[in-house]
C-alpha cells in the first residue's frame, strides 16, 4: 500500500490526533473479534519465480472445466469466449482504469453506452443501466424499483428462480421489521411443463402486489410461454411485471418486451466472460424511457450529448439519483462494480451481431435438445420438461443419488449436472444439466455411455 511506511503512518494518525491505530479498530470493530496475537504468516517469498512456482502448486490442485468434460451451469455457464474479448479486457485503460471521469477514462464512457444500446436493443428496453454485481442483485433492485412506483410491499415471484437468487432477492427487500420491507410471496410452477402456473398467481395477486418476477428461460431453463397472460394479470392488479433472461437466449427467444415486460434484469456473464470460478458476474436492469421508471432506476445512466465544440461526448445522465449525490437517500448504492465485464460484453456483442446471436441461440437449442433426447434413452433416466434453452432437468428413477452419479462421473472426468433434489424436492432424484455452443456430439455421447454405467 502506498502508505504503509510507519513514518508516513506516524504522520497521518498525528493529523487526526490518535496515538496508533488501534484506536481507529477500537471504534469499529468489537474487541471480542479482533485477533490478540500476531499471525502466524509464512516468510516471504523474495524471489519472482519462487513466488510462481508456489502458487502453480496451490492451483495444481483444481479440477478445471478444459481438462475435464463440463455439464454444469445454473447461474455460471461456460460459453465460448472470442479470442478479441479478452484482449479487450487486457488493455490497461480498461483493466486498471477503477474509478475515473470523463476526461481522464478517455473511451471507457463510449463502450458504457455501446454496451447500454446493444442490451437495450437485445431486451427491447430504452434505457440500460451500468451492472451491478450480479443477476441476484439486479433482479433485487428491480423489486424495490417496482415497489417505489406502485407504492407497494409485496412482490411474487416464480417458485422456479434459483434459491441463491431468491436468498439475495429476499434480503434485498429487507426484514419485516423494516420500514420498508418488502414481502415476498412464491407462485408455484406447473408439475407437468415446468411453466409458471396461472391459477395460483391470479389467487394470490393483489391491490398490495407491486410486481410479479418471472424468468424466461427460468432456473431449470423453462421457456416460459405464458409471459403475455402472466403481464396482463399483473397489470390488470396495477403491478408491474418483471422478467430475469439470459440475454444469450435472445437470439432466438422473443425479447421481454413483447410479451409485456415493464422492467427487465438479467445476467452478463454468458457474453464473452469466463466463468473465473464464478467470479465473472454482472447483473443488468432495463426499463423504458419512461419518468416514472427511469426517475427510480438505481445504477448509473450513461448518455451521448453534444459538447459546446459540437464534438459528440459520452457521460453520466441524471446523476442525482445515485448515491454519488444522493448518498444514504439514493435508490441504492452505485459503485464500479462490474465495470470491466461490462466493457467484455459489449465488445462480445458487438463482434457477434443479430445474425451471430441468432446462429448461436439456434446452435445452442440444437445441441441441448438433442442431449436430453440421447440422455432420455438411458434405462432410469427422465427428461420431465420439454420445452426449454441450454438447460434441463435429468430425474434418475434408479437407486443410485445424484450425488454418487456425479462422484462416479468425475471419476471419469465429466462434471454432472447441479443435483438439485433438495432444492425443489417434489421433482425427485434430479440434477440440471447444461449444454451450450462448446459441446460436441462427442461430448455428449461420452456423457451418455458414463451415464449408462454409473446410474442404476
Amino acid at each position: 500500500m502506498p502508505n504503509s511506511v510507519s513514518e508516513v503512518k506516524q504522520e497521518m494518525l498525528k493529523e487526526i490526533g490518535v496515538e496508533n491505530s488501534e484506536e481507529l479498530y477500537a471504534q469499529i470493530i468489537p474487541d471480542r473479534l479482533r485477533l490478540k496475537h500476531r499471525m502466524n504468516l509464512p516468510k516471504p517469498l523474495a524471489a519472482e519465480a519462487d513466488l510462481r512456482r508456489h502458487v502453480e502448486q496451490i492451483l495444481s490442485k483444481n479440477i478445471d472445466c478444459n481438462k475435464n468434460l463440463s455439464f454444469l451451469g445454473a447461474g455460471c455457464w461456460k460459453h465460448y469466449v472470442p479470442a478479441v474479448c479478452d484482449e479487450i479486457a487486457r488493455r490497461a485503460e480498461f483493466l486498471t482504469a477503477y474509478g475515473g471521469d470523463e476526461y481522464s477514462d478517455l473511451g471507457k464512457h463510449q463502450a458504457f453506452f455501446e454496451f447500454q444500446s446493444m442490451i437495450g436493443e437485445l431486451v427491447g428496453m430504452d434505457v440500460v443501466g451500468l451492472p451491478t454485481y450480479d443477476w441476484g442483485a439486479s433482479a433485487g433492485n428491480a423489486i424495490r424499483m417496482a415497489s417505489r412506483i406502485t407504492g407497494r410491499r409485496e412482490v411474487l415471484v416464480s417458485r422456479t428462480i434459483s434459491p441463491d437468487r431468491l436468498a439475495i432477492i429476499r434480503n434485498f427487500c429487507g426484514p419485516a421489521a423494516m420500514p420498508n420491507h418488502i414481502d415476498v410471496k412464491t407462485i408455484s410452477n406447473d408439475s407437468k411443463t415446468g411453466m409458471l402456473e396461472l391459477n395460483d398467481l391470479k389467487e394470490k395477486i393483489s391491490s398490495k402486489t407491486a410486481g410479479v418476477y418471472f424468468e424466461n428461460p427460468s432456473y431449470l431453463g423453462v421457456i416460459e410461454a405464458n409471459g403475455h397472460e402472466i403481464s396482463k394479470i399483473a397489470h390488470e392488479s396495477g403491478a408491474e411485471c418483471i422478467v430475469g433472461v439470459d440475454p444469450i437466449s435472445l437470439g432466438v427467444l422473443s425479447p421481454p418486451s413483447d410479451y409485456g415486460a415493464d422492467i427487465v434484469c438479467g445476467e452478463i456473464q454468458p457474453l464473452g466472460k469466463h466463468m473465473f470460478c464464478g467470479g465473472s458476474l454482472a447483473g443488468f436492469l432495463a426499463c423504458p424511457d419512461e419518468k416514472k421508471f427511469v426517475g427510480e432506476h438505481p445504477s448509473h445512466l450513461v448518455t451521448i450529448t453534444e459538447t459546446v465544440r459540437g464534438e459528440c461526448a459520452f457521460a453520466y445522465c441524471m446523476t442525482e439519483r445515485t448515491s454519488y449525490i444522493g448518498r444514504d437517500k439514493a435508490k441504492d448504492w452505485v459503485g464500479t462494480a462490474a465495470g470491466l465485464w461490462t466493457i467484455v460484453s459489449a465488445v462480445y456483442l458487438a463482434l457477434m451481431g443479430p445474425a451471430g446471436m441468432k446462429e448461436l441461440g439456434e446452435t445452442i437449442l440444437q445441441k441441448s435438445h438433442y442431449a436430453a433426447r440421447k440422455l432420455a434413452e438411458v434405462k432410469g433416466v427422465k427428461i420431465p420438461f420439454q420445452t426449454f434453452f441450454k438447460e434441463f432437468v435429468v430425474t434418475f428413477d434408479g437407486k443410485t443419488r445424484v450425488s454418487e452419479v456425479n462422484r462416479q462421473l468425475l471419476k471419469r472426468g465429466i462434471f454432472g449436472g447441479k443435483d438439485i433434489s433438495r432444492e425443489f424436492p417434489e421433482l425427485g432424484n434430479s440434477s440440471l444439466y447444461c449444454v451450450t455452443e462448446t459441446h460436441t456430439k462427442d461430448d455428449i455421447l461420452r456423457l451418455v455411455d458414463a451415464l449408462k454405467e454409473v446410474s442404476k
